[in-house]
C-alpha cells in the first residue's frame, strides 16, 4: 500500500506539470505523513542531513562554478584551435577537431549542456563556413556534448556515487576508457561520413601552429591534470580537488587569459618590452585590481549564475534524498531485488532491463533525478546478481548521455537549438541519425564491463588493494 500511493503521488504531480524536484519531495512528505509515525520535524532534518552528510555532494557547487568561468572565459577557443591543429587536416577533421574539444572541456567542466554551449557556439558557425551541412554539424556537436556526463570530472557521477555510496575517485577512473572509446567511434563515423559527402578538409596547419596553440590551451588543459592528479595522486578527494579547480579556473580566465575581470584586454607584454619589466608591470596590475575583483560585474555575474544552477540541483538532490529515504525505510528496494531475483534472471536480462527503464525515463527527467531515484532500487539487485556497482553506474550514466538527446527533457537538444536559432524539432532531427552511434555504444559498455573496470582494478592493484 506504502509503495503504490508513493509512486502514484510521484507519477500524479508530474503529469500535472509539477516539477521533479517538488514531486519528489511533495509524494515522499505524503507519504511519511500518511503511513508513517515520523514528525514534520523529521522530514526537515532528513532534507537538511541528505546533504550535509553527503561530503561527496559538496563537490557539485565547486565544478559547476569551475565551469562557469572556464565556459564564460576564452578556453574554448583555445582548445578547438588546438584540436584542429591536429586533426584539421583529415576527412572530416573539423568535425573531429569538434569532438577532441568536447572532450578535453569535458574534462574541465564536468557539465554536458556547458560542454555544447561552449564548444557549439563557436565550432558550429565555423563548420558550416567551411563547406558542411548545419545540421550535420549540429548533430555531431549534441552528440559529444554527452562526454560532459562520462569524462570524469562528472557531476552525474558524483550524484552515482553519493547515492550509492561508492567511491567518486573510482567511478571517475571507470570513465575514462568509455570516454575515449565513444570519442573514437564519433570520429571513425564522422571520417566515413565526410568522405562520402565529399566535405573539404583544411591544409596541414604544421608543428609550429601545433605546439602555439597547444601552449595557448596549456591553462585550460592543466586543469585535467590538476584535478585529476590530485585525486589518483592521493593528494585530495574529490571535494577538494573540485575546490582547487574552482580556484584554478577563477585564476586562468581572470589573472591568466585576462577574459574577464578588471585585467580584461590588458596584454602580459607590451611591444618591445624586457622581462623584468613585464613580471613589474604585471604584478603591480594584480596587487591594484585586487579589491576590484569583489565589484567586478563580469566575475559577479559568473558566481551568481553558477550559485543559481548549484542550488537549483541541490534541491533537487535534497527532495530526492528525501524519496530514496522513504524507499529505504520501507524496504521497497529490498522487496524488489528479493522480486527479481525470485524470477531467475540473468545478469544480461537484468542489465538489458535496466537499459530500458532508463532510456524511458530519460525521456521525461534531468538526469540527477534519474540517478536520486533510480539508483537506490537498482543497485541492492545489482549487487545480489554479481554485478559490479561501478559497471552499473557507468551503465547508468551512458543512459543518461541518451536522455540528453531525447525529447522532450532532452537539455542538449534545447542547447542545440539556443545555439543555432533554429526550432527543437530541427535540433531533434539532427541529433538523432547520430543516436545510432551512442546506442551501439551503450550496448557494448553494458556487456563488456571490463571496459569501464579495467583502470578501477588496476588503481586499486597499485594501491595494493
Amino acid at each position: 500500500m506504502t509503495t503504490a500511493a508513493l509512486f502514484i503521488l510521484l507519477f500524479g504531480c508530474m503529469l500535472i506539470g509539477m516539477p521533479v524536484a517538488l514531486a519528489l519531495g511533495f509524494s515522499s512528505i505524503a507519504t511519511i505523513l500518511m503511513f508513517s509515525h515520523d514528525s514534520l520535524s523529521s522530514i526537515s532534518l532528513k532534507l537538511f542531513s541528505a546533504l550535509s552528510q553527503h561530503y561527496t555532494l559538496l563537490a557539485i557547487p565547486f565544478f559547476i562554478l569551475s565551469s562557469s568561468f572556464l565556459s564564460t572565459g576564452g578556453v574554448a577557443k583555445r582548445i578547438i584551435r588546438f584540436a584542429l591543429s591536429m586533426v584539421g587536416h583529415i576527412h572530416g577533421g573539423i568535425a573531429m577537431a569538434s569532438v577532441i574539444a568536447c572532450m578535453i572541456f569535458a574534462a574541465v567542466s564536468g557539465s554536458s549542456p556547458a560542454t555544447v554551449a561552449a564548444i557549439g557556439s563557436i565550432v558550429i558557425v565555423g563548420m558550416v563556413k567551411s563547406g558542411y551541412p548545419e545540421s550535420f554539424a549540429a548533430g555531431v556537436i549534441g552528440n559529444a556534448g554527452t562526454l560532459g556526463i562520462l569524462i570524469p570530472p562528472s557531476i552525474v557521477m558524483l550524484v552515482y556515487a553519493a547515492a550509492t555510496e561508492v567511491s567518486a575517485a573510482r567511478m571517475f577512473m571507470a570513465g575514462i576508457l568509455p570516454g575515449l572509446l565513444m570519442g573514437g567511434m564519433l570520429m571513425v563515423v564522422i571520417y566515413f561520413v565526410a568522405r562520402i559527402k565529399k566535405i573539404p578538409r583544411q591544409p596541414w596547419a604544421g608543428m609550429k601552429e601545433i605546439f602555439s596553440s597547444g601552449f595557448s590551451a596549456t591553462g585550460g588543459i592543466m586543469l585535467i591534470f590538476i584535478v585529476l592528479g590530485a585525486i589518483y595522486g592521493g593528494v585530495a578527494s574529490p571535494t577538494e580537488a573540485a575546490a582547487v579547480s574552482a580556484v584554478y579556473a577563477f585564476g586562468v580566465a581572470v589573472w591568466g587569459y585576462r577574459d574577464m575581470g578588471p585585467l580584461k584586454n590588458i596584454p602580459w607584454r607590451e611591444k618591445g618590452e624586457n622581462v623584468g619589466i613585464m613580471v613589474g608591470r604585471n604584478i603591480k596590475h594584480i596587487i591594484l585590481t585586487l579589491p576590484k575583483l569583489i565589484t567586478d560585474k563580469e566575475i559577479n555575474k559568473v558566481v551568481l549564475d553558477a550559485s543559481k544552477v548549484s542550488i537549483m540541483l541541490l534541491f533537487i538532490v535534497a527532495n530526492a534524498m528525501l524519496f530514496a529515504h522513504v524507499l529505504t525505510t520501507e524496504r521497497i528496494p529490498h522487496h524488489i531485488a528479493e522480486t527479481i531475483v525470485q524470477w531467475g534472471l540473468d545478469p544480461w536480462h537484468f542489465l538489458l532491463v535496466v537499459n530500458i527503464l532508463l532510456l524511458i525515463a530519460g525521456n521525461f527527467m534531468e538526469p540527477t533525478a534519474i540517478i536520486l531515484i533510480m539508483a537506490p532500487i537498482l543497485f541492492p539487485i545489482a549487487v545480489k546478481l554479481g554485478i559490479d556497482p561501478i559497471h552499473l553506474g557507468i551503465v547508468m550514466v551512458v543512459n543518461m548521455e541518451i536522455g540528453m538527446l531525447t525529447p522532450p527533457v532532452g537539455l542538449n537538444l534545447f542547447v542545440i537549438s539556443g545555439v543555432t536559432g533554429r526550432s527543437m524539432g530541427w535540433a531533434i532531427k539532427a541529433c538523432v541519425p547520430w543516436l545510432l552511434v551512442l546506442l551501439t555504444f551503450l550496448v557494448i559498455i553494458t556487456y563488456v564491463p571490463q571496459i569501464s573496470l579495467f583502470l578501477p582494478e588496476l588503481l586499486d592493484k597499485m594501491q595494493g588493494y
